[in-house]
Order: C-alpha cells, then structure tokens, then sequence
C-alpha cells in the first residue's frame, strides 16, 4: 500500500514504508508518529545527538548503546523505540530525519491530510498558527498538518513548502530581490 506512494523514497522510504505498515497493521500509526515526532524533536534541541546520528566514525555498538539510552531515557516505547534501534543496527541513522519525515507523510495521507514545512523568523503564536491552517485548508481542499521550524536569518515573514510548492514571503528573499533589481538597473 504504502510503497506505492511517491512521498517516500530511496533507503529512507523503504524504512518509512515498512514501519508505517508495521504500525497499521497493529493500529498503532498515532503512537508511532508521536515518539517519531519526540525524537525529532531531540535532534532538533541537541547538536551532538545530530552528530551521533550522522557520523559515520562513530562504532556502530557505540552509536546502538547511546541510541538506546536516548530512547529509554525519553520514554520512547514499543514500535518506535524497536525501530530505532534497528535502523542503528543497521548503521542507518543518517537518514532517520528523512525516515521520520516520510512517515509522517504517509500516516498524514493515511489521514486525509497534507504537510506543510512552515519555517518562520520567529515561533508561531497558536493563534498564527490556526490562522495559517485556515487558510492553506481553503487553498487545498484537505486538512493540513504544520510542520514548524524556526530560521533566524529569515528576518521575517515565511517560508511555506506544500507539496510540489513552496510560497517565499520572507525578508531576506525580498531584499534579496531588491539587491538584484538594483544591482541590473545600475549596470
């Protein structure tokens, strides 16, 4: 089912693949999503857990034992916390950004819904971030599920990627522009 689907590719797909039809199958895709989503969120906040992850130097019992320690120390169970230990297993947690993001993709569909990577100058407010679900759900039809990170050197506005389209109304892109226009009109 889940295989079919153009959202997930590559090693990271297969994986995504494979533990959301694992989940489906025992009707645990929620629980799954929510430890996936907490161990983003880990990556997020932690610099050296995002090199334990991607580093390649690091010995492969070395990077399972911390993994390990990460998720029960986060109080990651069940499936989600066998599944990271098995991508670490199988020395492929440098994709597991890519794994996650693909598995909420397809648990998201599962759903009827689509994300959107939001990336703002600043956190959100809950009232923006409705506002915002508003209006992509009248745009698109469908649901929406944010996907929120911040990037300080936007300045301000956003940045919106959903699906195939992405809508750039940051700062820096504007005065980007306004550099370029200025920069041909003066040559």
């Amino acid at each position: 089912m889940a295989t079919d689907d153009t959202i997930v590719e590559g090693v990271a797909g297969r994986y995504a693949s494979a533990l959301f039809e694992l989940a489906n199958e025992s009707s645990k895709v929620a629980d799954v999503e929510n430890d996936l989503v907490k161990f983003q969120s880990l990556l997020d906040e932690s610099p050296d857990l995002v090199r334990l992850v991607r580093s390649p130097v690091i010995a492969a019992d070395d990077q399972a034992r911390a993994i390990a320690a990460v998720v029960d120390k986060a109080g990651i169970g069940g499936l989600a916390a066998n599944f990271l230990k098995l991508v670490s297993n199988n020395r492929r947690l440098f994709v597991i950004q890519d794994i996650i993001k693909g598995y909420r993709a397809l648990a998201a569909k599962a759903r009827g819904e689509v994300t959107a990577e939001v990336t703002s100058a600043a956190p959100l407010s809950s009232e923006q971030v409705a506002a915002l679900k508003e209006t992509l759900k009248a745009s698109m039809g469908k649901d929406v599920t944010l996907q929120a990170r911040v990037d300080p050197s936007l300045l301000g506005g956003l940045v919106v990627k959903l699906g195939s389209r992405m809508i750039d109304s940051s700062l820096k892109t504007k005065l980007q522009n306004i550099k370029l226009a200025l920069s041909e009109a003066s040559t």
